[in-house]
């Protein structure tokens, strides 16, 4: 029989939103300074099948908070694609006052980890929006990063993304390779700008914090209404500044930046 005949088993999910289920460590891979990628083994014939935007949540049993004693539990979105067979990747940065990130970063192979999800967080739709604005700070690239992977790579899509991504240093930039390499391939489509606190010499792009200039220089105007969207994700002060802050889980009244420069909150969407 022709092999290619065959019809190829639709792989299954290996996550339950509804109760955390323990995953081996297969491999680290380090990827600068303080950052590694880590790829959990999923079982033969599944994968995460995490619909595109969300995340997932992750506990160990000898991961505990020392004041309360209770488990800790902290959201991770992958940067593995939702259709990987068998794997499931995160690229974590070690913070020194980061109980979970410490943790991920001592594990060794073989060491499980558990994990719950799919966490939905924004339903994106390909081609919904003809501009897309995308603000990360640090680790708060994943999320934005999912949905860049996942819509670039749909060949029907036409919405124009524009990515402003700051870091402390040029060593702090995650995935950099990655974007540059999608600025090449889908010049029309994707556009990146790396913002430094700590420029090295001869920097040639934008330093310092992200400023009302710096958005408006970039980003697709407000008047574009329901055609235009800004997803931000990054620490809380950032978020803050830019689009104001969080109410918790919900999103929170819009302020800062984004507001000022007459944004409105169906526009904008934090993660």
């Amino acid at each position: 029989m022709n092999p290619a005949a065959v019809a190829k088993v639709p792989l299954k999910s290996a996550l339950d939103k509804d109760n955390f289920v323990e995953f081996p460590l297969k491999k680290v891979i380090p990827y600068n300074h303080n950052t590694s990628t880590f790829i959990f083994e999923l079982p033969a014939g599944t994968a995460s099948l995490l619909p595109v935007a969300s995340c997932v949540i992750i506990k160990s049993d000898d991961l505990k908070d020392a004041k309360t004693d209770k488990p800790v539990i902290r959201p991770y979105t992958p940067v593995s694609p939702s259709e990987t067979p068998g794997e499931l990747a995160f690229l974590i940065k070690k913070y020194d006052n980061g109980n979970a990130s410490k943790f991920i970063h001592d594990m060794k192979p073989g060491d499980k980890l558990a994990i719950k999800g799919p966490i939905p967080k924004f339903p994106y739709k390909v081609n919904e929006f003809d501009e897309v604005a995308l603000i990360g700070g640090g680790s708060g690239i994943t999320p934005l990063y999912q949905i860049l992977e996942y819509a670039l790579a749909d060949k029907s899509n036409k919405t124009k993304f524009k990515l402003l991504f700051a870091n402390v240093t040029e060593q702090d930039i995650l995935l950099r390779e990655t974007f540059d390499g999608w600025k090449k391939q889908y010049p029309d489509k994707f556009d990146v700008v790396y913002v430094l606190d700590k420029p090295p010499k001869g920097w040639s792009g934008p330093s310092g914090f992200i400023t009302k200039d710096l958005l408006k220089m970039h980003l697709a105007p407000p008047s574009l209404n329901e055609k235009v969207k800004v997803f931000i994700c990054g620490p809380p002060p950032q978020v803050a500044s830019i689009a104001g802050k969080k109410d918790g889980m919900k999103q929170g009244a819009l302020g800062g930046q984004l507001k000022d420069l007459g944004y409105t909150e169906e526009q904008v969407y934090k993660f």
